[in-house]
């Protein structure tokens, strides 16, 4: 099989999402040498931190793809538009995940994404006099349209997708070191 991974967020030292994504595909790639990974990264200025991260990881299973394109302008192009599929990035992948939310088109992969927390709808009053809430309610809608599954980091988080966005089909997969 053959899966994309958006590492785009393993750039940003100290942040959950960014820790995250780390420590998990660092996880994967340790126990599953069978199946084919693309790790995807986007980003104009901090190329060398992927470049640092994929030879960490590096094995004859595991291929690095960066483009030089700054994610907010594959926010503009995915979540807004919606418009170039991963697959013209990585080629023809069975199964991609996507990062925090940034959800590309998918020609013919499963999508799957990572759900941290829902508080943008469970509590939007918290971010009044930022467009934090329409922004992510955005991303979250390609992405429920997207990807067949989630990871939820706890089960709270599963029980919010249930609730507050129709979503069944989850695992929770709690984050940690």
């Amino acid at each position: 099989m053959r899966i994309g991974i958006d590492i785009s967020q393993v750039v940003y030292e100290g942040t959950g999402v960014g820790n995250f994504m780390r420590e998990m595909v660092r996880a994967l790639l340790t126990i599953d040498q069978r199946n084919e990974y693309i790790l995807f990264g986007s980003s104009l200025r901090l190329r060398h931190k992927l470049e640092q991260f994929y030879e960490a990881v590096k094995s004859p299973n595991v291929k690095l793809c960066i483009v030089p394109i700054p994610q907010t302008l594959l926010d503009l192009l995915w979540n807004r538009l919606h418009i170039i599929s991963i697959e013209m990035f990585i080629g023809m992948v069975d199964v991609f995940w996507s990062s925090d939310w940034t959800q590309p088109p998918l020609r013919s992969a499963h999508g799957i994404t990572t759900i941290h927390d829902l508080t943008v709808l469970r509590y939007p009053e918290s971010f009044e006099g930022t467009n934090i809430v329409e922004v992510q309610k955005r991303r979250l809608a390609w992405a429920k349209k997207e990807c067949r599954h989630f990871f939820c980091d706890s089960r709270v988080t599963a029980k919010d997708a249930k609730e507050l966005m129709g979503i069944e089909s989850s695992t929770i997969v709690y984050p940690g070191l």
